[in-house]
């Protein structure tokens, strides 16, 4: 009995060891293909948008050289539809022999040679969500290995084609996997997006123990509307997500779509301001080729980027919705410091808001320096009493990164916020 007893404990503490991985500990940032290029295999039509190895040569290049790497944007991710339509005769994947004709070790050869990684996708069930060959649960140990023995840095692993019961067995099963093979692979997973996101089907304790970052919600599209559904859900359901982020553990809302067709320069503000509060991993799926100064400007911020990768990785949280369509979100940031965006889902006119920091539960007696993160013209000397005004453009954003200069003798460790028909509660941030 003894034995069970003890085989059921390592059971149990299997999940907690598998993700012992040490990586992924600021929200991961590169670019990954999919909602940009999505599935085009036709190369003969269009060999420079086509999911081949050219395409990842040439975004491997575009990280390497155009300052990109520096910042932080390491990660250059494959996803669906790179793979050949059959296993070989070992059963083994492998890419498409016309599109990737060198082979992936050769793409991770020429990606880590720039000083970058390379990210790969799979998908637990007999096929990918694109119709190519799926990870069933019994070829996981092989893929693991394959991709460790081909120099992959991340893998995300989607869930079509996957039953719950699958998925419930498969996903930390491949955590193990991974680290099994010795080599540090940061491990992305879809299981609660194919689970509805949320309890009591989604156990986001267990999800953190299992995996560096996962897909909670729908795909994001080229369009402000996708962008705003996404947020409504995350931050609609925050008391459950919020908690669950951290080093090591990330919710991801999707990829940053940012220099692609759908969004006009203040959406575009406002999609990077607030993945950013939401400790999001930063993955930019655009033509880096191609890629406009405005939208390089705004994926390059360097104050956003810090803000982003800040070292305690608390998820931030919507703290105010007035009636006027203007929201207020806040993170707070190691050392004391924090970053607040006022959004505007307006679509009139800019508009003009008043607040104080008092109002946003601040610390009393506390004074700031504040940076508008995205002018970076600087308020020197802000008192939490002090009310003062910002102008947001419609479905725009001012962002400010707030530094104490002088605090209260009480450490700032809860932060009030208004409930609806509560009065005011303490919530933990």
């Amino acid at each position: 009995l003894s034995g069970l007893v003890l085989a059921t404990a390592l059971a149990l503490a299997l999940p907690a060891l598998a993700l012992e991985n040490g990586l992924a500990l600021t929200p991961p940032m590169g670019w990954l293909a999919w909602e940009r290029f999505r599935c085009n295999v036709d190369c003969r039509a269009d060999p420079r948008n086509c999911i081949s190895e050219t395409l990842f040569f040439e975004m491997a290049d575009r990280l390497a050289e155009d300052g990109w790497r520096e910042l932080g944007y390491e990660y250059i991710n494959i996803d669906d539809c790179w793979s050949a339509k059959q296993r070989d005769a070992t059963g083994r994947l492998i890419p498409d022999p016309e599109r990737f004709p060198r082979g992936i070790k050769a793409l991770a050869d020429y990606v880590h040679a720039r000083g970058l990684k390379l990210g790969i996708y799979g998908d637990l069930g007999t096929l990918t969500c694109g119709g190519y060959p799926g990870t069933t649960l019994d070829r996981m140990e092989q893929d693991a290995q394959t991709f460790a023995e081909w120099g992959v840095d991340m893998l995300k692993l989607d869930g079509c084609y996957s039953s719950g019961e699958e998925q419930a067995e498969g996903y930390p099963e491949m955590a193990k996997l991974l680290n099994a093979t010795g080599r540090p692979i940061v491990y992305s997973c879809s299981w609660p997006a194919y689970q509805g996101g949320l309890p009591p089907k989604v156990n986001y304790t267990i999800l953190a123990e299992v995996c560096n970052l996962w897909r909670n919600y729908d795909d994001i599209q080229d369009s402000w509307d996708s962008v705003l559904s996404i947020l409504d859900w995350f931050f609609t359901n925050q008391d459950v997500l919020q908690p669950a982020a951290g080093p090591g553990h990330w919710n991801d809302p999707d990829m940053l779509i940012i220099g692609n067709f759908g969004l006009s320069y203040e959406q575009s503000r406002s999609q990077m301001a607030l993945w950013t509060v939401m400790a999001a991993p930063l993955l930019m799926s655009t033509d880096l080729r191609t890629i406009s100064p405005s939208a390089k400007e705004i994926l390059q911020n360097r104050l956003m980027i810090q803000i982003n990768q800040d070292p305690l990785g608390i998820q931030g949280r919507r703290i105010v919705k007035e009636k006027s369509h203007i929201e207020v979100f806040l993170r707070p940031l190691s050392q004391g410091a924090s970053t607040l965006v006022f959004f505007s889902r307006r679509m009139d006119m800019p508009f003009l808001y008043t607040t104080s920091l008092a109002k946003l539960h601040f610390p009393e007696d506390a004074t700031y320096e504040v940076r508008d993160v995205y002018s970076g013209k600087i308020i020197s000397g802000l008192k939490t009493g002090d009310s003062f005004s910002v102008v947001i453009n419609p479905s725009g954003v001012v962002m400010w990164y707030l530094c104490p200069m002088a605090l209260p003798v009480q450490p700032w460790h809860v932060v009030r916020q208004q409930a609806p028909g509560e009065g005011f509660r303490p919530v933990l941030l």
